[in-house]
Order: C-alpha cells, then structure tokens, then sequence
C-alpha cells in the first residue's frame, strides 16, 4: 500500500506544481497589463532609437566573389606516368605527384590567414585616378585620420604604393594586425555553398563600395598567386634547371659547328700524308655529335617538364566575380521603427518579470 500511497502523492504534486505555473504565468500577464503604459512608452522610445540607427547608420557594400579550386585529378597525372618514366634516367623530377597543403578547408583557411591579409591591403589599385594601397583607403573610409591626429606616432602611419614591406615600423606592423584581426572579423566572410563542392565563396561587406569590390578581387588573386606558387615550385625550379642546360649546351654545340669550320679553313690544301692536321676538325666533330645527343634529350625533357607545369597552372576559376554597384545592406526606416519598438518592449517586459520575481523571492526573507 505504501508504494501505492507515494505514487498518489506524487502524482498530487505534480498537478499541483504545473496549477502553480499556469497561476503564475496568469498573474505574471496581469501584472504586465496593468503596467501597459510603461510598456507602450518603452515601444515608443524603442521606436524612435530604430529610427535615429536607420538614419544615421551607414550602408554597407557587399562584393561576392566566388571560384572553383582545380583539383588535379589521377587520369591527368597518368597519362605522363610515361614521360615521367624517361625524364627520371636522366635524374629529372617532373613534379607530377598528386596532393598539396592548400586544398580544400585549407585553402579557405589561407584565404582568412594573417599574411595574405596584410599582402592584399598592402596592394596597390586605382581610385579615382590615383594610385593607392587598399590599407590606405581602409583608413580614408574609416575615419581613422581624425582619431590619430592627437597621436604624434600614429598619425604618421601611412602604407603608401610599392613600399618595401621589410622595412615597415613596428607601428606599422600593429596597425596592419589591428586591421587583419576587425576585417576576418567583420568584414569577411569565407564558406562553401555545398560542402560536397569545390567551389569557395568569398564575401567582403564594409562601408566603401571600391573597397568591398577590390578587397575581394585582391585577395582571392594574392591566394591564387601563392597558391600556385607553391605548388607549381618544383615544377617551375625543374623548367628553370633544364632550360639553363639546353642553352648551356646548345650555345656549346653551335661554338663547336663554329670550330670544326675555322679547322677546315685553316688548312684549304692539307696534305693527305699529314693526319695530323685532321685531328682537330675530328675533335670538333665529335664535339658536335656529343652536344647534338645531349641537346635532343634536353630539349625532350624541357618540353616534358613544361607539361607538367602547365598541368598544374591555373588552379583557381573565377566563377562570379563582383560588378559595380553592388549590392547595399542598409537598415530600412520602416524596419528599424518596428524592430526598435518591438525590441524596447520586450526588454521593459523582461525586466519587469525579473524585478517582480525578485520582490517575491525577498518578500519571505524580510518578513522574518
């Protein structure tokens, strides 16, 4: 009986504790209605703050860019698994493997790093007829002249075009980190519409309309460059070896054409009883045949490696790139009286929930 008993009792205090609640939900809506007007004035202020942000706030620009990163695919790196073959018995790599550091989620990573960041606010466009870094418009448009004008070291700061990055101040080091860490955090977006797709989106919003549209064609190349640079290394330090050894040799065999025809003008009449004088027009001629051997192979092997660097070249398609105007972001005035009235009342409500809560929670306390 007593299980029984308990599970009666139970079952009392749970139907008494949801009564409770829906008592208190009841008298918790009384309170707040018989206190409309403070309510209905916290709207209003609410209202009339959404509005002043809508007139006041600046419109923001929003350029999109997005591209669609090359992946190298194994039909492609096979079908010179044949020349690949020869160009390694002459010790030659031609930089054919599959795989890199930069694909995928690494690749938008390196879009968001500080290093290509700072490269692309440090590169150089033309605005309005005059040539200037994108660092230097970010602190036009930002106002950030007039904030540093009573800072005799910043107000000097200044990134000016085709600057000497090694030789930048420690100052100018800091401001260029204060700007990479607001933009990542502000200003750029970077996903995938579809994580199943190679293609990136890149999204710049900010208070300059060139800025936004330039930031993001500049940073996407500064990528793209460094992308490729690094993965078309040794492929392009292959291309600059073997050209070096053609040249060597093709200006090596065209010295001893030369030779074996200075050799047989210096002795128009030779003697045939004198094989003495044959020696060096012989010399040169096999001079000539070992530089001919070596050039054809060289030249293969060159032409080979630049297969190879071309397979690996462009690695990033631009797909939708941004066109002026472009798209604004901008709070609408209706849109901000609403949201701001809504806002102010919700907050007055929720704070006269809590304050009265709070009285209940103290009353028993102050009764003892």
């Amino acid at each position: 009986m007593a299980p029984i008993k308990n599970e009666i009792n139970s079952q009392s205090s749970d139907e008494l504790s949801l009564k409770d609640l829906i008592l208190g939900f009841r008298e918790l809506r009384m309170y707040l209605w018989a206190r409309w007007k403070i309510i209905l004035l916290a709207g209003i202020i609410g209202a009339i703050l959404g509005l002043s942000i809508s007139f006041f706030k600046k419109p923001l620009y929003q350029a999109k860019l997005s591209f669609a990163l090359q992946d190298e695919n194994s039909s492609s790196v096979s079908g010179l698994g044949a020349a690949a073959g020869l160009a390694s018995q002459f010790g030659i790599d031609l930089g054919t493997g599959a795989g890199g550091a930069f694909t995928g989620d690494n690749l938008m990573e390196l879009l968001k790093s500080r290093s290509m960041i700072e490269n692309t606010l440090l590169t150089s466009v033309d605005v309005d007829g005059k040539k200037e870094t994108l660092a230097h418009l970010y602190i036009n448009f930002n106002n950030l002249p007039n904030e540093w004008k009573n800072d005799p070291v910043l107000s000097k700061v200044d990134f000016l075009p085709d600057a000497d990055r090694s030789k930048f101040t420690l100052h100018q080091d800091s401001v260029l980190g204060v700007f990479y860490r607001d933009i990542v955090k502000k200003n750029l977006t970077v996903d995938k519409s579809d994580k199943k797709l190679s293609i990136i989106n890149v999204e710049v919003d900010s208070k300059n309309e060139l800025f936004s549209k330039y930031f993001a064609e500049a940073l996407v190349k500064t990528v793209s460059d460094f992308y490729i640079a690094t993965k078309t290394k040794r492929s392009t330090q292959n291309v600059t070896i073997l050209q070096h050894l053609t040249d060597s040799v093709r200006s090596q065999l065209n010295s001893a054409i030369t030779g074996v025809a200075s050799t047989a003008d210096a002795h128009p009449n030779a003697n045939p009883a004198l094989q003495i004088l044959r020696v060096p027009s012989q010399r040169r001629q096999v001079d000539v045949q070992a530089n001919t051997a070596m050039l054809t192979e060289l030249v293969k092997n060159l032409e080979l490696a630049k297969v190879a660097l071309r397979k690996e070249t462009p690695l990033i398609q631009i797909i939708d790139a941004p066109i002026l105007p472009l798209e604004v972001e901008k709070t609408g005035k209706i849109k901000g009286l609403v949201l701001g009235g809504v806002l102010g009342g919700i907050l007055v409500m929720i704070a006269l929930a809590i304050a009265k809560y709070y009285r209940g929670i103290m009353s028993p306390i102050d009764k003892s």
